[in-house]
């Protein structure tokens, strides 16, 4: 038997190189985290980022991006998020598959199924959108998939996750993405999500589901908060394994440099 090995990443919201974001350089904590997955990991299959890859949308930030994972020993998977400019990432990155309407949504094929990913972005707000032509496409790939097994990444999560800082800025269409879902739940194996800066899993109308803390900052975890609290909390990325029976999700703090022992 083989997994399927691959490595979500999320949040990495660069900006101009050399400059600091709350006092942290985004760049810095890319690089330790593509260091780690060269190290470790280059056997996996590809990279999967979910979103907010630049904080403002800044062309020098997505040229930076590009730049740091073009090292990489395998593809990358673009997801973007609220924070990303759609026109200035399809600039830098013109082979990102992009649907007829012009949104960052793709099929990619798996050796155990197919890989959706979604674009939940709409210019100038900071929670998504998933309006009527992205339902269509997904329903589209959907019904052409046969009876596949599924997994799916976008940024905003579909549903309320519990923080209310972070719940205001959700998915604004949630019921009607649901009810796209709703006749496939039963092939979706997994669902990656981006946005709030949490690790957070368990499921969704029977849909498991998994996020992880960004590369530079976090969301403070506080159920009650109305603003967003940040914290500098640990950054991780996620390796993935998975085969027809099972999905695992192990979360890697990256730059962990506590001692290791027998036990």
């Amino acid at each position: 038997m083989r997994w399927t090995k691959f490595i979500h990443l999320t949040d990495t919201h660069l900006i101009e190189p050399g400059a600091l974001l709350y006092g942290n350089d985004p760049l810095q904590r890319v690089q330790a985290a593509l260091d780690s997955i060269c190290r470790e990991h280059g056997d996996a299959d590809f990279v999967l980022v979910t979103g907010d890859l630049a904080h403002t949308g800044q062309p020098a930030a997505y040229q930076a991006l590009q730049q740091a994972f073009s090292r990489l020993p395998m593809p990358v998977r673009w997801v973007i998020g609220n924070h990303d400019d759609r026109e200035a990432f399809c600039a830098q990155f013109p082979t990102v598959p992009r649907d007829a309407n012009g949104f960052v949504q793709q099929r990619l094929a798996l050796p155990l199924g197919e890989l959706l990913i979604l674009d939940t972005n709409a210019p100038g707000v900071p929670y998504g959108v998933f309006c009527a032509q992205r339902q269509a496409w997904l329903a589209e790939a959907l019904a052409s998939s046969a009876e596949a097994p599924l997994y799916i990444a976008m940024h905003h999560p579909p549903f309320d996750v519990g923080l209310a800082s972070m719940d205001a800025i959700g998915l604004k269409d949630a019921a009607a993405f649901e009810a796209v879902l709703a006749p496939h739940r039963h092939r979706v194996r997994h669902l990656f999500f981006g946005h709030v800066h949490r690790p957070i899993s368990g499921s969704w109308c029977g849909v498991p589901f998994s996020t992880l803390r960004a590369t530079n900052h976090q969301v403070a975890f506080d159920l009650h908060a109305a603003e967003i609290p940040g914290s500098f909390e640990p950054p991780a990325y996620a390796v993935v394994l998975a085969h027809a029976q099972q999905t695992l999700v192990h979360n890697h703090d990256f730059l962990d440099a506590s001692p290791r022992f027998p036990l």
